[in-house]
């Protein structure tokens, strides 16, 4: 379960704003395409309800592993969630779902999805402590069992991930403080809509953030030239973009904002 370490290792686990599925979905999913590596205009939301409404992915045991597949190569991807009161997901043991990991699997990576799937079936079968995992009251709770979990499993735990683990589980303890700055992350859609001789307009659900970009300058053309507007604490990443009559541009994109405290507005 190398991928699930992996999400662990770069602080991928979140918690989950609410206790609804397709919220804590399009908020997962947003995640992942927030990642540099996902190619811009992936619409993994999409993809996963479109998957989430023809198969339930509940595993059992109150996991989840919705996936999603994709025709280019990359790394195997994966974010988890936590939900600490459970989400009504449909599952056929009738367990509320606390554990969300969800995968992108590009196209040289499916064999290795299902690989990682099997073992994480498995594991969560044989973990002893696996009621105590769905009754965790907070985040680095979670992350110890999900690191137990991971070294119960024991096709994976050799000595490369059983090293992999100490290092996180150090350089936590080093820190003082758990480093999941995606614990605190702000994910919002935004449409951005533009042409010849006219001032961009913004659709946006958060008010602030309207408002904020209403009034950005060098908005657009950043996200023209570069894909991406930073600023003001707000990181903005074009998905993609519609050219429609007249030249005017429609651009679908990302806000991404931390809320962590202490942190500089710019970054």
């Amino acid at each position: 379960m190398d991928t699930l370490l992996d999400a662990l290792q770069e602080g991928r686990l979140i918690e989950l704003p609410d206790d609804n599925k397709e919220d804590a979905l399009e908020f997962l999913a947003h995640i992942i395409e927030a990642i540099p590596e996902v190619p811009g205009g992936t619409d993994v939301v999409g993809l996963v309800m479109e998957r989430e409404r023809s198969t339930n992915s509940t595993l059992g045991y109150g996991w989840a592993c919705p996936h999603v597949r994709v025709p280019y190569e990359e790394d195997l991807l994966c974010v988890v969630g936590w939900s600490p009161t459970g989400i009504d997901y449909g599952a056929s043991d009738g367990i509320p779902v606390s554990i969300i990991a969800m995968y992108l699997v590009p196209e040289n990576q499916r064999n290795h999805f299902l690989r990682e799937a099997s073992l994480l079936a498995k594991a969560l079968a044989a973990y002893p402590q696996i009621q105590e995992m769905r009754s965790a009251g907070e985040l680095n709770e979670v992350r110890e069992h999900l690191l137990n979990l991971i070294s119960s499993g024991k096709e994976t735990a050799g000595p490369d991930t059983r090293a992999r683990m100490i290092q996180l589980q150090a350089r936590q303890a080093a820190a003082g403080v758990p480093p999941y700055d995606l614990a605190n992350l702000v994910v919002e859609p935004v449409t951005i809509v533009t042409g010849p001789g006219l001032k961009h307009i913004v659709l946006a659900r958060d008010r602030k953030l309207m408002e904020y970009l209403d009034s950005a300058p060098g908005l657009v053309e950043k996200l023209a030239i570069e894909g991406m507007f930073q600023n003001g604490g707000w990181r903005i990443l074009k998905r993609g973009e519609t050219v429609y009559q007249a030249d005017r541009i429609s651009y679908d994109c990302l806000a991404v904002r931390s809320t962590a405290k202490n942190r500089s507005p710019n970054k």
